[in-house]
């Protein structure tokens, strides 16, 4: 896709979300179910993806971690975004590879030193850009996909998390 085609397609978003922004609120929805064992299936809008307990917690290794799918997550928001903002400010990304990594302390979410964290402590995103542009571009790039990723933003900034449960 081109800049202007990119353009040409969230320009009338944008004229619409200024005339009238309560039409920028969306509410993004996910689902899951308990399974069989230790495990939840989760609905990813494209297929059911059966997650459990990481192997350091007693899993057997067969279901995916939603610690890994909260990183693959972040990573595909940012892939996503790198290539919208590479595409509109006209950055020649020919291929790019995103990674994330993070560090967990089990011994919190196995409640064996009730000290240690339970979740991330550090988080680690890293970029390998197939490109001929200058540093000042690509940090640029960078820079501007880091201010829009979805993800990234939710997990550096924090935000309000409200839990409720029902009785069925």
């Amino acid at each position: 896709m081109k800049s202007a085609e990119l353009k040409e397609i969230q320009q009338p978003l944008k004229e619409q979300y200024k005339q009238d922004p309560e039409k920028a609120l969306v509410t993004l929805k996910a689902s899951s179910r308990v399974g069989e064992g230790i495990t939840c299936k989760v609905e990813t809008g494209k297929a059911m993806v059966k997650a459990g307990l990481h192997p350091a917690t007693g899993g057997d290794g067969l279901s995916v971690c939603s610690g890994d799918m909260l990183l693959e997550a972040l990573t595909a928001c940012a892939g996503v975004t790198l290539s919208a903002v590479a595409t509109a400010i006209d950055f020649n990304l020919k291929d790019a590879s995103i990674h994330a990594e993070g560090d967990l302390d089990f011994r919190g979410t196995l409640s064996v030193d009730k000290e240690a964290p339970v979740g991330f402590k550090n988080i680690r995103v890293s970029f390998e850009l197939d490109t001929d542009e200058e540093q000042e571009k690509i940090d640029t790039l960078i820079k501007l996909t880091e201010r829009f990723c979805v993800v990234y933003q939710t997990l550096a900034t924090g935000n309000d998390i409200s839990v409720s449960a029902t009785k069925t």
